[in-house]
């Protein structure tokens, strides 16, 4: 059963819309007391990683979250928040995967943000991936984005520059698109999810 950490600062309806659909079952995470009894955690996202960080930081939930041994997805924001630093802000972030979120602005002559389907290019072959092709679309909405590093890129995206559109390192896995948003590949990738060994 999935857990998803609900923090205030996520797209919690579409996100439960999309596991419903899948017939995936899920409860809310609001505090430590209710961490106990899920296999898998999701942390969702949307908008400021600074002030998303402010709100995980006062559920007391990020000494737990850095400590899980079972499978945890981060989605957009939510998967910013596993990196190290995010120049929204200047923020710290939870640190979990040693990279950092950048701002694209300053970095591409393209429209800021980066809106829209967009196709990825699998760097690792992992089961979250199992059934999705090179080059499969999926459906992005940010303005900072993980930078890549070979270490911890599941799959890239590019935007002029390439960027990390998913990432991995032990337990934690991280999608910047927006899986309940982009059809039937993006509920693969939640069906995947569920489907982890933990």
């Amino acid at each position: 059963m999935i857990g998803i950490i609900n923090y205030g600062a996520g797209n919690i309806f579409s996100l439960t819309a999309a596991l419903e659909r899948l017939k995936i079952p899920y409860g809310m995470i609001h505090s430590p007391e209710d961490i106990d009894g899920y296999d898998r955690y999701i942390i969702p996202g949307v908008g400021h990683a600074g002030a998303a960080m402010h709100k995980l930081n006062e559920t007391g939930l990020v000494p737990v979250i850095r400590n899980l041994t079972k499978p945890v997805l981060g989605i957009c924001v939510g998967m910013q928040l596993l990196t190290s630093f995010s120049e929204e802000g200047n923020s710290q972030l939870t640190g979990i995967v040693p990279i950092n979120t950048l701002h694209f602005s300053g970095k591409i002559k393209l429209k800021v943000p980066h809106t829209g389907w967009n196709n990825i290019t699998i760097e690792k072959r992992t089961s979250l991936f199992d059934g999705i092709d090179d080059g499969t679309y999926f459906y992005f909405v940010h303005s900072y984005f993980i930078e890549f590093n070979p270490e911890f890129t599941l799959a890239s995206a590019g935007y002029e520059i390439r960027f990390s559109a998913a990432i991995q390192k032990g337990f934690f896995y991280g999608v910047q698109f927006h899986p309940e948003k982009s059809g039937e590949a993006g509920e693969h990738i939640l069906k995947n999810f569920s489907l982890l060994a933990t």
